[in-house]
């Protein structure tokens, strides 16, 4: 048994390493068959992802593994070594599972991960890496971290201030499918809440921007459509939720635009989250009847307390990824005995064929039984007692008396 995980993350390699060891969908198919072969049982499975990139195979030694690495990729292994960590066995095992729950991610418990490792182990089923131990190996996984997700609240509290707002319009408008939200901006903050929102089945969304090209590129990614600023006064009347994060020096909707499109509204409730620094709508818009105004302030309050909240779950998390890793590892060990006990049982049979096959042979040439049968007994006593003798008197010679002892036990030696 010899699981072995390797890999460089966030917390280990630049940015432009990790570009460098990164696996796209171009090469990854030959890089799994070319791993693959470096193993005795032909499995390997490859992660890859911006923050990360990892190797989980069996049957070879860690040197190797890093050598391909660094030949595949055309780099320095010396310079690769420095920013590699390696897990083998339990660890291995346990690191995977940590990875799947988010506890070795960027942002505490964050969720996308284990979509990801799922897609690495479809990848290698498909290309034909994946073998007995790998299989059971990540279907343990994803039911271990289906069990964390579930039995712990590592995922449930928002630690970014993008997921904040998303989750605040989530608690204030139940079903986000049937409302319409326009993002003001078009940087990685209102990227990445137009993600949330589609993670979180948001209907209509209108992305509005100074520039019209960068809110279309924006727009053509989610299924939205674009504006620029000034068009806002003409379509804020249909939006239920505004989140905006701009560079914008000044306030681009004040009370009055808000207070118009409310009256168009005939007062229906509206939320508007400003997660801009400088603040992207003014502070009187809160004043309004049926506008509900929520700052960077209010989701960074938010933020640190949930943050609080994951960190304890984290524990919870972490005992049952440990206890779960060693539960895997007795399954394997329970493999590598079958196949001892099977192995010993063939070797058994063998001497038996051997001493039987001779048994017949003399008997055939007239030999008197009873000599035969004695020869028979004797030699196969013999032959199945050397290798437990030879054990016994090494270890009786060295004084390893616990050896001693775990020999007589399988042997059914007492003192009786």
């Amino acid at each position: 048994m010899t699981l072995v995980a390797i890999g460089i993350n966030h917390k280990t390699a630049s940015v432009s390493l990790r570009e460098k060891v990164a696996f796209g969908p171009d090469i990854l198919g030959d890089a799994l068959k070319s791993l693959a072969a470096q193993t005795r049982t032909g499995e390997a499975v490859i992660v890859s992802t911006c923050n990360r990139t990892e190797l989980y195979t069996n049957q070879v030694g860690s040197d190797r593994l890093i050598g391909w690495l660094s030949q595949f990729h055309n780099l320095d292994e010396a310079e690769l070594r420095q920013c590699i960590y390696l897990h083998t066995d339990q660890k291995a095992v346990q690191h995977l599972l940590r990875v799947s729950a988010g506890l070795d991610s960027l942002v505490l418990g964050e969720p996308q991960i284990l979509g990801q490792i799922k897609k690495a182990f479809f990848d290698a089923r498909e290309m034909g890496t994946i073998a007995h131990t790998l299989d059971r190996l990540f279907q343990h996984t994803f039911k271990v971290a289906k069990r964390i997700r579930t039995e712990t609240e590592i995922g449930a509290s928002a630690v970014s201030v993008a997921f904040a707002a998303v989750n605040l319009a989530k608690h204030i408008f139940d079903d986000l499918s049937k409302s319409r939200v326009m993002l003001v901006g078009a940087g990685e903050t209102i990227e990445l809440v137009a993600r949330h929102l589609g993670e979180q089945g948001a209907g209509e969304i209108v992305v509005a921007n100074r520039t019209l090209a960068r809110a279309q590129g924006m727009a053509q990614e989610f299924g939205a459509d674009a504006i620029t600023l000034p068009q806002i006064p003409e379509y804020l009347p249909q939006c239920d939720i505004v989140i905006s994060s701009t560079a914008s020096p000044l306030p681009i909707l004040g009370k009055g635009m808000v207070e118009n499109a409310l009256k168009k509204r005939r007062q229906q409730a509206m939320l508007l989250v400003d997660i801009a620094v400088p603040r992207d709508i003014e502070t009187e818009v809160g004043d309004l009847e049926n506008a509900y105004l929520y700052t960077v302030d209010d989701l960074q309050g938010i933020v640190q307390k949930n943050m609080a909240n994951r960190l304890e779950a984290a524990e919870q998390a972490e005992l049952i990824a440990q206890e779960q890793s060693l539960e895997f590892v007795n399954w394997l060990r329970g493999l590598d005995s079958v196949a001892t006990i099977k192995q010993y049982r063939q070797q058994s049979e063998g001497l038996k064929r051997a001493a039987m096959e001779r048994a017949i042979e003399r008997l055939e040439q007239g030999a008197d039984a009873e000599a035969v049968l004695n020869e028979l007994a004797n030699k196969l006593t013999n032959k199945l007692i050397h290798a437990p003798t030879q054990a016994l008197s090494k270890a009786a010679r060295s004084g390893d008396l616990d050896s001693l002892e775990l020999l007589r036990s399988a042997l059914g030696i007492n003192d009786n």
